[in-house]
């Protein structure tokens, strides 16, 4: 049964975020990361926020998102400000990328929806709501002990050879 559940989830894990990416690059012309970080930032107060921050909240490498967020500098949907004073840098969404991440999010929520939600009651959502926290802070758990990281994980058993 775990092999099952596994592979279930990975089919999930890999299928889903091809799908809303497929459905956004036709719709908007944008990727699925690219209108979570401009959801992201539009959900800040000025439409602004630091990036490492930004990083931890998109579940990315900070060189992921500078990378992403060059790219949206170079369309015109957010600038980089630094702050003088302060180490790093802050990403700010322009009114062009508000407007643009206003314009896909209804395709996006229909495409959420008809992908996944629709198929689900309420109960079924309170669950996966549950499960998906659970997941995830075992995900955290066992990255802080050095798995799925590089380099040597932090634990105390060896595997023989």
């Amino acid at each position: 049964m775990e092999q099952r559940a596994w592979r279930t989830l990975v089919a999930l894990t890999t299928r889903l975020p091809a799908a809303l990416d497929t459905q956004l690059q036709r719709e908007s012309g944008i990727t699925h990361f690219e209108y979570l970080v401009m959801t992201l930032l539009s959900e800040e107060p000025g439409h602004r926020l630091q990036l490492s921050e930004l990083a931890q909240k998109a579940n990315a490498s900070l060189s992921r998102l500078s990378h992403v967020v060059s790219k949206l500098e170079r369309l015109g949907w957010a600038q980089r400000v630094t702050i003088s004073g302060r180490r790093g840098a802050q990403a700010v969404l322009t009114d062009a990328g508000f407007q643009k991440v206003t314009e896909a999010t209804p395709g996006y929520l229909e495409c959420v929806r008809g992908l996944v939600f629709d198929g689900l009651d309420a109960q079924q959502t309170k669950e996966l709501l549950e499960l998906g926290e659970t997941l995830v802070a075992q995900l955290d758990k066992g990255m802080a002990r050095g798995l799925g990281r590089s380099g040597r994980p932090n634990s105390h058993l060896e595997i023989e050879s």
